[in-house]
């Protein structure tokens, strides 16, 4: 960081379910009719919604007077561009920092969960109120990091993606996708499948926990080792491969090591590859191109409490 460039606090944070609906329906009273259809109240909306902006007014008021300033909301996180010297303030739940991370590069994040009990906060670990000397520590490169792994995909044609809990290589819909898969033990089979998932260890708290409980619960299915957050290793699941005279289903789960990756060629008109269910950020793969997927260079820092 610059010894003459004051740190520049990044406040991240997504539109709340009560703007979505206004934006939607245009009033309160059109929403308040919608909710209502489907069994719920405005009164809830507005309060998870006061309830977020109270914590951004408290973050906002601590960070430091000589700080410079950022905000940016979720959705235009793929065209906001983050300097070296940012201190990441994402207020949130949990998938808010991890629709961040692949942004990032070596910025430390402060998660800050504006409804404490309500969500998960393995990445939201403080309260708006707590933040004030946290900045300052995360600035100074005192405060306590979680060095959490991530996973990256990269096409053969040098476009990347990075993601903190898994990336996702298949068809855009979700429907067959036909690729030929190559593990890092050399291993090769041509598969049709709902598609591919690698994951970190932060992510088997989500999509890969999933499937690998699914895979875990049915007969004969031994159960796949899950790493730690901060361990280099990540695991990989094929959905739904389906045997067929040309293709096969017997490499549907595995383990990667740090120097080791996952190699599909794409058998498809196209397939999409995009990270942490951002699907509208995504690569495109085409017909012969392939995608290798393993551990990042990258980490996400997390600032941990203590």
């Amino acid at each position: 960081m610059s010894a003459t460039l004051a740190p520049r606090a990044v406040v991240v944070s997504r539109r709340s379910e009560l703007d979505e609906l206004l934006a939607r329906h245009g009033t309160r009273a059109a929403a308040d009719h919608f909710l209502r259809q489907r069994g719920r109240d405005l009164d809830e909306v507005t309060a998870r919604h006061d309830a977020l902006q109270h914590a951004l007014t408290t973050v906002d008021a601590a960070i430091p007077a000589d700080w410079r300033r950022g905000r940016v909301d979720r959705a235009d996180l793929p065209r906001f561009l983050f300097a070296p010297e940012d201190v990441v303030i994402a207020v949130g739940q949990d998938g808010l920092v991890a629709n961040l991370a692949k942004y990032l590069d070596g910025q430390p994040v402060v998660g800050v969960d504006p409804e404490r009990g309500r969500n998960a906060g393995v990445l939201v670990r403080f309260s708006a109120a707590a933040v004030g000397p946290v900045l300052r520590a995360a600035a100074a490169r005192t405060a306590a990091l979680k060095r959490l792994t991530m996973v990256t995909a990269r096409l053969d044609d040098g476009q990347e993606l990075h993601g903190l809990n898994e990336v996702y290589a298949g068809h855009a819909s979700h429907q067959s996708a036909r690729y030929r898969i190559v593990t890092a033990g050399g291993r090769e089979e041509r598969q049709s499948s709902s598609g591919v998932v690698v994951g970190t260890g932060t992510g088997a708290t989500g999509w890969i926990r999933s499937i690998e409980a699914d895979r875990s619960s049915g007969a004969g299915r031994s159960r796949e080792g899950m790493p730690l957050p901060d361990e280099p290793h990540l695991s990989w699941f094929v959905r739904e491969a389906w045997e067929s005279p040309a293709t096969g289903n017997s490499l549907t789960a595995g383990a990667l090591g740090p120097r080791e990756a996952l190699r599909l060629v794409c058998e498809s008109e196209r397939l999409v590859v995009f990270a942490d269910g951002l699907e509208a950020d995504h690569l495109t793969v085409t017909w012969g191109q392939q995608v290798v997927i393993g551990v990042s260079d990258r980490r996400l820092l997390l600032v941990a409490p203590g």
